[in-house]
This record gives C-alpha cells, structure tokens and sequence, in this order.
C-alpha cells in the first residue's frame, strides 16, 4: 500500500507495563464479567455486542484495573493516555517492564496463560501483531470508529488494527556530536566512532527492526530484502562506529548513545524533554531509508480484565485518544478521517516532522520473511 506521506498516519509499535506490585501467579478472576442478561465481556467482539458503552464502561470500573506491558510514559504520549484513561474511568494503569520489547509482551502472554497477571493488551510491532494472531493469542474486537481504520492496516477479523507510527529517524546529540548525521551513508564516517545506537534489538524490537529494513533501502534493498540492512550494520560494527548500547532517554542524557536510529515521533519528544535539561538533541528522516510503519493494538485472548481491556483499546480509537497520540508527534490511524471530519488538533499536526515523497508499507508476507532473515543474521552482523 502506497501513500503520501505529507498528509497521512504513521507505522508501527509497541506497548510496555508499568512495574506496579501484580501477584506472582493464581488463575484469572475478571474473566466472568457478565452483564445481567448474561453477555460475558470475554467474547464481546464490540461494545454493541456487550450491550453499549454504558455497560462496557460499568463493567470495567467493577474490575478496576488493566494490565499492560511495554508502555512507557514518554513513548508517544502515552503517559497523557495512561492518565486521560484513568481520570475518565478510575480505571488503574498497571504497566510493567516499562522499556520492554514487542518480544517480552508475547513472551509474557504465552507464558502467564490463565493468570491474573498475564497482560489484559499489547502495542505491538506490526511484524509481532501478524505472529501473535497467527498463534490464537489475541481475542477479536471492533472499536466503534473500527470502519475508518484504513483497511490494510487492520486484520479483517479484527484481532488487532494498526494504532500510531512514524518514519525511521536519526536523533543526535549537537553538543556531544560536531556534525550531526542525516543520512544513513553519513553514520559510516569515521567521526562517529562508538556513537550509532538502536533502540532495542532488531529481534524482540519494533523500532529497531524498522531501524534495519530502513538501512535497507538506504543500501539498495527493498522491502523483499532486507539483506543490505544487515550488511549494513555489520560494517558499522566493524568500522566501530555501531555502540551495542540500547538508546533510551537515560542513554542519551549521559552521552552514551549520542546518535540514536529510532521512530521520529520519539526523537522528536526526546528533542522537547531534553531542552530544559541542556541537551540540543536534532531530528531528520534520512532521505536515502525513508521507512515508516505504525504500531498495532490487541486485546489478549485470555485477559484477565476484559472489560478493562476493550474500554482502553475505545479510548485509544476515539477522538480524544488519537489526538493526544497526535501530540506526542505520532501519527494515529484514524487521522486521515479525523481531518476529513474536522476533528484532527491541526496545531499538533503541524508541529509533525516534515516529511516528502511516499512510502511503501511492508506487506505480511515481507515483513514475516524480513523478520526471519534478522532473526538468523542479526548475531552475526554485530557480534565480535
């Protein structure tokens, strides 16, 4: 699928969760949420079919409480959605492993089935959201705006639909780095010595398996191959400039990863937290890997606070949700409709990195041969 990119939403993502005191096992309690003509949250494939928001939003508070994974509070807004949420609802957050990988939710799904502290929903890579509904872990459900979705960027059966995204970036430090990179030829100079940072491994990470097909086509591959990413970050090892150091908001603060290949939506809030703490941090969208993807949301199959987890994945869909995702520089999956319906924040689109061309979104097929072609490779391209 082709789009413009002046105009349209962003890629791909994940969620994280907030490590708040959650019991070391015991079986799900939430999973019989009914309502009193007996309709049962967990099988509730929209909130029409629960009996209205009214009972959805009822039968959420009763539970109290959602379990995520993966979602930490600088990550596209999402400490303004974690607190719009549960102001709205008295609904608390729990979010553990705030800085975990699309990989560690998974993980955590398959193995705390049946628990109360298995995740209730994930924000997902799109790569992982095709292999987790592949593998039966994720339970169906329409939103109400779930029509304005953008049909290639949502599963026909609903088990999971594409959220916010953003292009491939480089961040850098211009107090640490004298001439700061643009493109990805630029981050192979020998200036850059220990400097060039992923956010996570390409293997368990969104962002830096986007940061690899990115290299890609900078280096002459296509969306069929990602080969030249590999080779790519192989020479950056070998010439060593590539740091093995995760980027994170900490990493940068201390210099230890002043050049960092991440979403542009984060690097771009990066720029904003980092000015009262006296780091000039510079964002471009490399011209030479003009890569986006948005992330997907999903409903465990299993969650042991369905209600909870539908109401969320309702916020994050309407309006309210897809605006506060706008203004932390991600672009939501339903703003070409809320610009057509007049209900985008035109000031916080504004404020997008600009962006010109268009972009080539993987299909399900590519992006699940690209992520076994890194699953092999990337080892070996960066160890040593």
């Amino acid at each position: 699928m082709t789009l413009p990119l002046s105009r349209i939403a962003v890629l791909t993502g994940g969620l994280a969760v907030a490590a708040l005191s959650l019991s070391a096992c015991g079986a799900a309690t939430s999973q019989s949420a009914t309502t009193p003509d007996g309709k049962k949250a967990a099988t509730a494939t929209s909130a029409t079919d629960f009996g209205g928001m009214d009972a959805l939003v009822a039968a959420a508070k009763k539970e109290g409480t959602l379990h995520a994974m993966a979602l930490p509070r600088d990550w596209a807004n999402y400490g303004a959605l974690i607190d719009g949420f549960t102001e709205k609802y008295g609904i608390k957050i729990e979010v553990e492993n705030p800085d975990g990988s699309s990989q560690d939710e998974i993980n955590a799904v398959t193995s705390r089935k049946g628990q109360d502290r298995a995740p209730d929903v994930l924000d997902l890579g799109s790569s992982f959201a095709l292999s987790g509904a592949q593998q039966g872990l994720f339970a169906p459900y329409k939103v109400a705006s779930y029509d304005d979705i953008p049909a290639g960027q949502k599963d026909p059966q609903a088990r999971w639909y594409n959220d916010y995204g953003g292009y491939v970036s480089i961040g850098c430090d211009a107090k640490r780095v004298k001439h700061c990179p643009s493109t990805f030829k630029d981050l192979l100079k020998p200036e850059y010595k220990g400097q060039v940072a992923l956010n996570g491994n390409p293997t368990k990470s969104g962002s830096a398996f986007g940061g690899v097909y990115a290299a890609a086509l900078a280096n002459g591959g296509s969306l069929d191959d990602v080969q030249p990413g590999l080779d790519f970050f192989a020479e950056l090892k070998k010439n060593g400039n590539y740091t093995p150091v995760e980027s994170t908001p900490a990493t940068v603060e201390k210099g230890e990863t002043p050049i960092s290949i991440d979403w542009d939506y984060l690097n771009a809030g990066y720029a904003d937290e980092f000015k009262s703490k006296g780091v000039d941090w510079k964002v471009s969208v490399p011209s030479d890997g003009r890569y986006a993807q948005y992330y997907s949301q999903a409903i465990t199959k299993d969650a042991p606070h369905p209600a909870a987890a539908r109401l969320w994945q309702e916020y994050l869909y309407s309006v309210e949700g897809q605006n506060i995702w706008l203004k932390g520089y991600a672009r939501p999956a339903l703003m070409p409709a809320m610009e057509k319906a007049g209900t985008l924040d035109k000031d916080a689109a504004a404020k997008l990195p600009e962006v010109s061309g268009t972009v080539t979104f993987p299909t399900e097929a590519q992006q699940n041969k690209a992520k076994g072609v890194i699953a092999q490779g990337w080892g070996k391209a960066v160890s040593g």
